[in-house]
């Protein structure tokens, strides 16, 4: 009979195994984090600020920003501080929270994905009746659910990682505490929380991917058909393909990374997708709103003219 004996800590093997390649990862990712953070928070900022970015499709824009931000910092500053140390270690608890927040945000960030299809296939395909629909009633309590799906999934792999045990080597081979890399380290059977995993990854992400990609399809038609106007179809391709953007660098990556379930020894591979998803999205999203969408760039004008001349408006 084996001896399992209560995990009280891990240690994370990081993205690589090559010291030297840590004096140069530690700046480039720490270069990474902070610009999330400054795009992120300035988007935030400009939407908070400005009353003409008051609407529905900038306030889920919003929620967006804050997901990317609280997303990286999950992982970000413990992979940092992995590339100080000789060892990187984490008590259990520790590594149960990172693992809950982390699923938290990424589920919640692919329902508002879909979500935020939803808010434009409104905008496009019936605008008449988008502010009736759109209400700010209505995107409260969209918000609200977005939040408490990621909720209820990250507690349900949370409470079924929390349950295995786990004999012999600490080694988790992973840059943070994911489910995959954990579930190579447990003793006994994993099946049913592989099954869990690909149910959660077929329900969350397989489906949304499909509704969105659907949903684009539909509105594309709706623009090539019955929109006549060349600018406002203009205007729509513009914010659409800076949401379809960031649709297929969040999903493709996470879809490959957790549809194929398998427990083994993960490879530094498997962990391209995850730095993908967590920490290179956030980077682009910003640059993908802003560097595409005129109202977004205006926005941000007025704010930094406005802090670099405060003196000038008061007058005026």
């Amino acid at each position: 009979m084996k001896n399992h004996t209560e995990m009280r800590e891990f240690v994370l093997l990081g993205l690589t195994n090559l010291p030297g390649l840590n004096h140069f990862l530690f700046p480039l990712f720490l270069l990474l984090y902070v610009t999330s953070l400054l795009g992120n928070g300035a988007i935030i900022t400009m939407v908070v600020v400005e009353p003409r970015l008051h609407t529905p499709m900038y306030f889920f824009l919003g929620n967006l920003s804050s997901l990317d931000i609280c997303f990286s910092t999950v992982t970000v500053p413990k992979m940092l501080s992995g590339f100080l140390s000789e060892h990187q270690t984490i008590s259990f608890a520790g590594c149960l929270a990172q693992l809950h927040f982390f699923h938290l945000l990424g589920s919640s960030e692919a329902v508002l994905l879909a979500v935020m299809v939803y808010d434009r296939y409104v905008a496009i395909c019936n605008p008449l009746r988008y502010k009736l629909v759109m209400s700010p009633q209505t995107c409260l309590l969209l918000a609200v659910a977005i939040w408490s799906i990621g909720f209820l999934h990250a507690l349900m792999s949370t409470v079924m990682t929390s349950r295995l045990q786990f004999c012999g080597s600490n080694l988790v081979p992973h840059f943070f505490c994911d489910i995959k890399p954990l579930l190579s380290l447990a003793c006994g059977s994993t099946h049913l929380n592989l099954t869990v995993l690909n149910i959660n990854a077929g329900v969350l992400g397989l489906s949304s991917f499909i509704l969105t990609l659907f949903s684009y399809i539909y509105i594309i038609s709706f623009l090539l058909l019955k929109v006549h106007l060349r600018e406002s179809r203009r205007k729509a391709f513009c914010t659409c393909a800076s949401h379809l953007t960031v649709v297929l660098l969040f999903y493709m990556p996470g879809l490959s990374n957790y549809m194929i379930s398998s427990p083994g020894f993960p490879s530094e591979r498997d962990m391209i997708p995850t730095l993908m998803y967590s920490i290179v999205t956030p980077v682009l999203n910003p640059l993908i709103y802003t560097l595409r969408n005129e109202e977004v760039k205006t926005a941000l004008r007025k704010f930094l003219n406005r802090k670099r001349f405060p003196k000038r408006t008061q007058i005026k």
